[in-house]
């Protein structure tokens, strides 16, 4: 009797956990799947072009050996108050993350205003520069997260970023949050690629598992 008692506790223990654990799974699949549609819902006016771009990103990546998991899209048409810098998956065919990213103030006659980026290649502009980077070496950065990522620029439109030290990296006063109808302070970036601190340690996460360079497309 006291065998059988045993082993009838034991059975209870290993239902209970059973249906935690499937409950738990059950739970997280829901819950990326909510994260997906929020994602959706939060740039679904916008969200045409970004598919566009992905898929013109996955030909490029397949053809040039570059990291075919994702990429980094950064479209410069939507207000700086507002999540404009995305990583697609390509697996899945879609948005995972998304975050604010500062443009260039830009100097002299290419200077940019909050509203409106100013682009440019030249050297000592402090202007974004549009095209498509190849993310480099892994490095450390006085600002944000101590981390940066080198660019280099594939096209015309970007040719000089290496020499103008242009980098992605993150700024600590950069919100994790969408605060339009505002917009970032010029000032906050002098040319670079700059996001949160949140997004930039996911991205860290993310290109530190890559043996292959990974895409980052800024377009307009």
């Amino acid at each position: 009797m006291y065998r059988f008692v045993k082993i009838l506790r034991l059975f209870i223990i290993v239902c209970i956990f059973g249906y935690i654990f499937s409950n738990f799974y059950k739970c997280k699949d829901i819950g990326a799947k909510t994260i997906l549609k929020d994602v959706y819902s939060q740039n679904k006016d916008n969200y045409d072009d970004i598919k566009k771009k992905s898929k013109e990103s996955y030909t490029f990546c397949k053809k040039n050996n570059f990291n075919q998991d994702f990429c980094i899209l950064i479209d410069m048409k939507i207000p700086s108050g507002k999540n404009r810098m995305f990583v697609w998956d390509f697996k899945k065919d879609t948005i995972i993350r998304n975050a604010l990213c500062a443009h260039g103030m830009g100097t002299g006659d290419l200077k940019s205003t909050e509203e409106t980026p100013v682009f440019s290649n030249k050297d000592g502009s402090y202007c974004s520069s549009l095209g498509k980077y190849k993310l480099g070496v892994r490095s450390y950065s006085q600002w944000g997260i101590n981390i940066h990522y080198k660019m280099h620029g594939l096209e015309p439109t970007n040719s000089n970023a290496y020499k103008r030290v242009i980098v992605l990296h993150s700024y600590t006063p950069v919100p994790d949050n969408e605060i339009a109808p505002k917009h970032l302070p010029m000032g906050w970036s002098l040319g670079c690629p700059v996001t949160s601190d949140p997004m930039m340690r996911y991205l860290d996460s993310k290109l530190k598992a890559q043996k292959r360079p990974t895409l980052l497309w800024i377009f307009y």
